[in-house]
């Protein structure tokens, strides 16, 4: 699946030295249309997009160092643990978790990155 381009002026991922700054990503197809309805389905989307970044600049999952994760609902995190489990192996990244009030469209996270090249 082709990610769609962001829908403002700045990049979805940029090379600055040793570090890729992945910018947060929605869980939505190559349309922008929202997927998935619960906030596994969503995490999962969004991950999957970030993968998609990354590997536009040569690395994967494996080279991130931390992630920001926007949520909307804390009772989410369970789901996004379960995600986060699956996209990440050992040692995985250090998160931060950040309660927000909205998203846009239905969303229920954002979740960006920090990856470094070795």
């Amino acid at each position: 699946m082709q990610e769609p381009p962001p829908p403002g002026p700045y990049s979805a991922a940029v090379s600055a030295g040793h570090l890729v700054f992945v910018s947060a990503q929605l869980p939505v197809d190559e349309r922008g249309a929202v997927v998935g309805g619960s906030a596994a389905e969503q995490a999962r989307r969004a991950l999957e997009a970030m993968g998609h970044q990354l590997r536009s600049t040569g690395l994967s999952h494996d080279a991130v160092a931390t992630v920001t994760v926007y949520l909307v609902d804390h009772a989410d995190t369970a789901a996004v643990d379960d995600a986060f489990a699956a996209f990440f192996s050992e040692p995985r990244p250090a998160r931060t978790l950040v309660g927000v009030a909205w998203l846009p469209g239905g969303v229920r996270l954002q979740i960006e990155a920090v990856a470094v090249r070795y």
